[in-house]
């Protein structure tokens, strides 16, 4: 059936159909060859016709630049496309099949990807060059029928594993790859493989797009060190370095943590053994204590029934006592019947004086050791009962004693925890009061000296004497200066030279000398408050005068 889809001869196609028909008729009636050797030579005819029709095909009918002038039906691989030129179609036209007419030429392509493993030599911004293995799986743009086109119309005549499309495909990417590399640190492109790999994707991809290639998957390794330039090697022994470090440092943590928890442990369990120590030796004192208690109560309950039994015993000896006097007494009055009859009465009284007697002391003996049991029994009972409530309280004042004073301990920790808090915050808000008032007072201070400024009309001269003025830095300059000089008692002499009898130089008394020294003092003053102003820029009061040096002495001397 290939052979009649694919062949452009009339002749072959009829011998193959002639064939056909006597395999299929020899095969359904194989049965009728006697001779088995005639079968096996029928078999070995049929192997060498297909070895022939396939080596007929791959030279007639794959032949890939057939021109033809025959008309024929071809039809592409599943992994493959028909690339017709020729007559009557514009450029080029790519199909899965197709009737190819004379002056036509039918060529087919295959775009199978291909596999291209690379090692590229590379260098990152820090000079340092390393190996890049990189494995690209390219092949035509099957989805694009644009790049399918471009592809068909640069590349196809290529074959598809041929070294021109290798050396174009590894090219393009060392080039994008090196160029990528030079922008980036080796720390960058080691750490960001992904972002690497992405970059380098996308700048290939857009060569290729040129030529209708596709990258169907890119994969690149490991980086490798070049020979001589070990940085990947010095980087893994580094973090194998720091690995080993921190694995040291986390054995120590665990070994600490360990020791500490085992402490921790042994501390818990002896204060829970100190505990139930402690709960033990309560409960056993309290044991003893109710044992001391029941065994007072028995011995008492025993002494109270030996009491009552004593008691039962002289009551039993009373009722014989009495009852052998009245025995007694019944004999006298018989005797006494029998004798005297007169004296039948005093018998009677007098054995009832005897009854009352004995009964009396009968009731008086009972009360008596009845009342001493009882006595007896209620001391004991008192005393147990006193020395059990003594006992429990003592302990339950030394409890409370003690929580007490950790509760007194606690309450005065927090007291003064809260009073250092409270000092604390009540310093700071006395500094952010002060601050506040401060800054207040300066800004108070800003706004009447802006207006004082204004009023005065800018004149800082005219200000600050007001100001100095107005804070009695005059007075206080006086006022130090008269402390300072305070208690001395100077002693002015004023020396003439030059004139005789009483005259100076000039003609004028002797007299008035004194007063012609001072008023050259006060000459001096203006050229020295000239070099005070020049010096420092402070101008003396107006009341002062004027700084010119150029008035006349004698104008000055009067003025002085």
């Amino acid at each position: 059936i290939g052979l009649l889809h694919n062949s452009n001869n009339g002749v072959l196609t009829v011998c193959v159909c002639i064939y056909i028909y006597i395999y299929s008729l020899l095969s359904s009636t194989k049965y009728f060859f006697r001779d088995l050797e005639a079968f096996l030579e029928f078999q070995r005819f049929h192997v060498h016709f297909e070895r022939a029709s396939c080596a007929l095909e791959s030279r007639v009918f794959r032949k890939e630049d057939q021109g033809t002038a025959n008309m024929m039906y071809r039809i592409a691989r599943a992994s493959e496309f028909l690339v017709i030129t020729g007559i009557g179609i514009n450029e080029l036209k790519i199909t899965k099949k197709a009737l190819v007419w004379p002056l036509q030429k039918c060529r087919i392509i295959d775009v199978t990807p291909v596999n291209y493993t690379f090692e590229v030599n590379a260098m990152s911004a820090e000079k340092l060059p390393f190996l890049l293995p990189a494995v690209f799986t390219i092949g035509p743009c099957v989805d694009d029928h644009e790049r399918l086109i471009k592809y068909a119309k640069l590349l196809s005549h290529h074959e598809r594993d041929s070294h021109d499309v290798k050396d174009l495909v590894q090219g393009v990417i060392e080039g994008e790859t090196r160029v990528l590399a030079a922008s980036m640190t080796m720390e960058e492109i080691f750490k960001g493989t992904k972002d690497f790999k992405k970059e380098v994707f996308d700048k290939v991809q857009l060569e290729l797009n040129q030529f209708g290639l596709l990258i169907y998957n890119a994969n690149i390794k490991q980086l490798v060190d070049v020979q001589g330039h070990e940085y990947f090697s010095y980087l893994g022994q580094k973090t194998q370095m720091e690995a080993a470090n921190q694995a040291k440092i986390d054995v120590s943590e665990a070994k600490m943590k360990g020791e500490i928890g085992a402490k921790e442990r042994e501390g818990l369990t002896r204060q829970n053994a100190a505990k139930i120590d402690a709960e033990t030796k309560i409960i056993s004192t309290q044991r003893d204590g109710d044992g001391k208690k029941e065994e007072v109560k028995v011995k008492t309950d025993v002494k109270i029934y030996e009491n009552q039994r004593e008691a039962e015993v002289a009551e039993a000896i009373s009722v014989l006592a009495t009852k052998k006097a009245g025995w007694s007494q019944q004999a006298k009055m018989a005797e006494i019947e029998a004798q005297k009859a007169v004296a039948i009465r005093e018998a009677v009284l007098q054995q009832e004086v005897e009854r009352k007697n004995a009964l009396t002391k009968t009731e008086s003996l009972k009360a008596q050791h009845l009342s001493k049991a009882t006595v007896d029994y209620e001391i004991k009972v008192q005393e147990a009962n006193s020395v059990l409530y003594k006992k429990q309280k003592e302990a339950e004042a030394e409890l409370y004693e003690n929580r007490k004073a950790a509760e007194a301990k606690k309450l005065a920790a927090e007291a003064q925890t809260y009073a250092v808090q409270l000092a604390a915050d009540a310093a700071l808000y006395a500094k952010k009061k002060e601050a506040e008032g401060l800054k207040a007072i300066a800004e108070a201070e800003g706004v009447y000296v802006r207006s004082l400024m204004s009023a005065l009309g800018g004149n800082y001269n005219t200000l600050r004497d007001y100001m100095m003025i107005d804070k009695g830095m005059f007075k206080d300059i006086a006022k130090f200066n008269a402390e300072a000089i305070k208690g001395l008692q100077p002693k002015i002499s004023i020396w003439s030279n030059g004139g005789t009898n009483g005259q100076m130089v000039d003609g004028t008394s002797s007299g008035h000398a004194g007063i012609k020294e001072l008023a050259s003092i006060y000459h001096a003053l203006p050229p020295l408050l000239e070099t005070v102003h020049e010096q420092t820029g402070m101008l003396p009061p107006a009341w002062m005068g004027s700084l010119s040096v150029s008035a006349d002495p004698a104008t000055s001397s009067q003025s002085a």
